[in-house]
């Protein structure tokens, strides 16, 4: 394996793992909150599933990424073709947006975790709730989309 293919599959971990762990994070956060809240109420799952499961979204959208690179180089097929080290460096850089914004999801949790707080003593709010978390959200799919760019802007 060269240089190339190197720097494209440190581009696909940094992709996938920062934003998965920090999915992992603000799920756990919000699965504490959520747990215990619903010691009190438990008919309160399905208004925190959504809360729950919004900081995921950024280990998805690093996985989408991670999948895009792979594709790219062939490494899903098995047809690596010769890339120049420039091209692998651009593959890597392609991966930081989203490996970067995808810390969000730490964030994202926190957010939601207090949500869960205002949601069970006033589920009318839940919708508020959604909104501020989605402001969180807005920033990671911002860093999905300029790796998407990026990736479509290296030619292999």
């Amino acid at each position: 394996m060269n240089f190339a293919v190197i720097a494209a599959l440190v581009g696909t971990v940094i992709a996938v793992v920062v934003p998965g762990i920090s999915s992992v994070l603000g799920i756990k956060y919000v699965g504490e909150a959520s747990a215990g809240a619903m010691t009190e109420d438990p008919k309160n799952f399905g208004r925190f599933l959504v809360l729950l499961a919004l900081p995921g979204t950024q280990g998805i959208y690093g996985f989408v990424i991670g999948f895009l690179i792979l594709q790219k180089i062939g490494f899903i097929t098995g047809t690596i073709p010769a890339m120049s080290s420039a091209e692998g460096v651009a593959l890597l850089l392609a991966s930081l947006p989203i490996g970067i914004t995808g810390l969000s999801a730490i964030m994202q949790g926190k957010v939601c975790t207090a949500g869960i707080g205002l949601a069970a003593k006033r589920p009318e709010e839940t919708g508020k709730v959604m909104v501020m978390a989605v402001f969180v959200e807005f920033y990671a799919v911002l860093g999905l989309l300029i790796s998407i760019f990026l990736l479509f802007g290296v030619q292999v």
